[in-house]
């Protein structure tokens, strides 16, 4: 379990330190599965497509240019991590944000690629197929 952040008004949070390798290595791993779930184009896509707010699957199909399975798919997806609420409407279920943060990660998430972009597109490290050497 994640230690709290001591927070003040007005004061950004500061993570304490993890109090080992190992609570570091998971606090890495636990990391690095949000970012694998938020990695994916399609993934990306649809919470880009909600932001505005929460739509059904077939407003997201339209919106996206997915198909009907491959966003139900994905959204099983973003759900089951937590990015993504569900509730429903009748017949229909509504997807939204689990949490105004995933909105802040995206905003924040083009800030740093506007700022970065040369960067990004020239590595060469990050992005490559796992059987592939980078």
């Amino acid at each position: 379990m994640a230690e709290p952040l001591t927070t003040f008004p007005g004061v950004p949070a500061k993570p304490r330190r993890p109090s080992s390798p190992q609570a570091l290595r998971l606090k890495a791993e636990h990391m690095a599965k949000l970012c694998r779930g938020l990695s994916d184009p399609s993934r990306l896509s649809i919470l880009e497509a909600l932001r505005p707010g929460a739509m059904t699957v077939s407003e997201v199909v339209q919106a996206t240019g997915l198909t009907q399975s491959n966003v139900s798919n994905h959204l099983g997806c973003l759900y089951d991590c937590g990015l993504v609420r569900r509730e429903q409407e009748g017949r229909f279920v509504r997807y939204g944000f689990s949490d105004p943060r995933v909105e802040m990660l995206l905003r924040l998430s083009e800030e740093l690629l506007a700022d970065t972009a040369r960067g990004v597109v020239a590595c060469t490290q990050i992005g490559c197929a796992e059987d592939e050497p980078c």
